[in-house]
Order: structure tokens, then sequence, then C-alpha cells
């Protein structure tokens, strides 16, 4: 039985074993965490049904089962092409594991917002970022550093994304339907609360997405400011002072708020230069993998038997990704299929 490895154990690398292991491939995945799931593990609520993120991660996780096996917290050490078409994937404590076909589903990383120092986060005490803040709805309380329940939130879209000072001028495609999502969450969880979205456009291109933003407005009374957060400030009380250019009113606002959450765009993973450079696959601009043809090819690269799924190659919603994942799926068996002949 052909041996597919998996580079990373989020919604993609689950996704496309399960595929994999139905038509009947053994499959190894490597992960370097201590857990699957990828990013999604420490959300708490998706969009647009507000689904238990660890419900979507049973659901993806369910069909695994034998043929199955996931190595945690490993490190890739080496990726070599040998000569007879297989590639050796070097980890720190399992040795070379042969692979028949490569598939990297390394996913991505949130940008950093400590380095937009102007929104002071990591200086100021209320500033977090939406991961931050999910990690509050999980535990079902949203309180200030002081342990009060916040009055006034603010929410900035596009921190390290469209953002040429940052060098990223793409879109990360979920930071506004997430920023409209936790904002609805603050208003349910506390109805008395003044809740603002600071963004430049409001990017809601699926079915759903118009629907929350107009509920968001409608039922839950959450403001949307079109401008740029100037400045930001801390109080003595430990509220964060806003400077906001208001480009539809022409006009700039100054107000405070007791909780500033940035909207964190995506990176690539911390790893996909150095995966890149084992294998000789190339970047973007960007920083993300980039595949032989994007409309018809998204899931090949250069390399013979190396395939991309996910978020490794771009920003993509979840359907996104879990259809990406299956496409890689029905790709290898394509061409381990041509190979054995």
């Amino acid at each position: 039985m052909k041996n597919v490895v998996i580079i990373g154990a989020g919604v993609a690398g689950l996704t496309a074993a399960a595929r994999l292991k139905d038509i009947g491939y053994n499959v190894t995945i490597i992960e370097k965490k201590t857990y699957d799931g990828g990013n999604v593990a420490s959300w708490d609520r998706l969009f647009p049904d507000s689904r238990r993120a660890s419900r979507l991660i049973d659901d993806v996780r369910r069909p695994l089962g034998e043929g199955v096996t996931i190595h945690y917290d490993q490190r890739i050490t080496s990726l070599v092409k040998m000569k007879d078409g297989r590639i050796g994937v070097g980890t720190e404590s399992l040795g070379i594991i042969h692979a028949d076909a490569l598939l990297v589903a390394s996913g991505f990383s949130l940008f950093d917002a400590h380095l937009k120092e102007e929104y002071g986060y990591g200086i100021y005490d209320n500033v977090y970022t939406q991961a931050d803040l999910e990690s509050m709805f999980s535990s079902g309380k949203v309180l200030t550093r002081s342990g009060d329940i916040p009055r006034r939130i603010g929410f900035v879209h596009c921190v390290g994304s469209r953002d040429e000072k940052v060098g990223n001028r793409y879109c990360s495609k979920v930071c506004c339907v997430t920023a409209v999502k936790q904002a609805s969450e603050i208003k349910q969880l506390y109805p008395d609360a003044q809740v603002y979205c600071f963004y430049m456009d409001l990017r809601m291109f699926e079915l759903p997405y118009e629907d929350m933003y107009f509920n968001a407005q409608k039922l839950y009374g959450v403001r949307f400011i079109r401008g740029r957060l100037c400045e930001a400030a801390e109080k003595m009380d430990k509220s964060v002072i806003l400077k906001v250019e208001d480009t539809l009113a022409g006009q700039t606002l100054n107000l405070s708020v007791d909780m500033l959450v940035l909207m964190a765009g995506m990176r690539p993973a911390s790893d996909t230069a150095r995966i890149a450079t084992m294998l000789g696959l190339h970047c973007n601009k960007e920083g993300f993998l980039t595949p032989v043809d994007i409309f018809s090819r998204g899931n090949e690269t250069e390399v013979d038997g190396v395939f991309l799924a996910g978020t490794c190659t771009g920003p993509k919603t979840i359907p996104q990704t879990i259809a990406d994942a299956r496409s890689a799926a029905i790709r290898i068996d394509e061409y381990l299929k041509k190979r054995k002949k």
C-alpha cells in the first residue's frame, strides 16, 4: 500500500487524510504542535452559524480511523526527493519516513500584532487580538485585565492586512466577518455595551455574511465607522483613548474604550519558507507557497509528487480550505495511479 505523508494536522490535513484513507492509501500526518485542528482548535464558535469549533474538528477527525497515523510535536528536519521518485521526510525523533506523495498543509500564522506598536498590543493592558477574545468566549467570560465587564469595545479591522507599511497588501478574507461575529457575540453577552468597528472596506463576500452584518447593526446596535485608527493611548484607568478618522462623516472622532480588539490578518506559517527551501518550491511575494497554476492546478507544485492544500497557499475560509483539501486528495490519487502504470 502506498504511503502519503501530510505536513500539518489542521482542517486541511485532516480532511485530505480522511479522503485518501477512504481511497485506499496509508496516511502519515506530521504535526508540529501537540494537538490537531490547527488554528481552528483555539477558536470558540465559527461564522456564519455559531457552530462550536470543537464540533467541526470532531467532524473532520471522525472519519480517520485505522490507516491514518498522526505524529504530534514533530519538527520537519529534512525533505529530500529520492532517486526512486519517493520523498524522504526527516523528523526529529521518527527518523526518515518514505512518502510516495507529500501533501503540504502547513496552514497559516496570525500576524504579530506587536509589530503595530501604534495600537499598543503588548504595551497597553486592554488591547487584544481576535484570538485573545476568542479564548475569553471559550471561558464564558469577557472581562478587562482588572476583571471588569467592558462597557465600550472597539474592533480595528485590517491589522497586518492591506497595509503597505508591514508589506502585506493582500486581504485576509476572514477578518471583517470575524469582527462582525465577535462584535455581535459581545452584544449578546452584554446588551448594554457600546461596540464600534473601525474598517476600511467591509468585505462580506459570502451569502450569509451580509445577513450577519445587517443583524449586527439592526439587532445588536453595533456601530460601523469607516476610517483608520490614527492613535491609541492608555489612560490612567487603563481604558484606551482612540483618535479615529471617520472618512464618511469627514471628521475626527475621539473616544475611549474599555477594550480594543485588533483583527490580525493571516501570514504564512512560520516554517513555510524553510519547507519551500528544502523542497525547491516557490513562494509568492507575500510568502505563501505557489502552485503551478492557480486556475487549473492549484494543488500541484513544480516538484513531482508534492502537493499543496489549505491556507499554505493564501488566505481561505474554512469551507474553501475543506474543498481545497478534498481536491488535493483527488490530485494525489490521480498522480499515484499514473505512477503505478
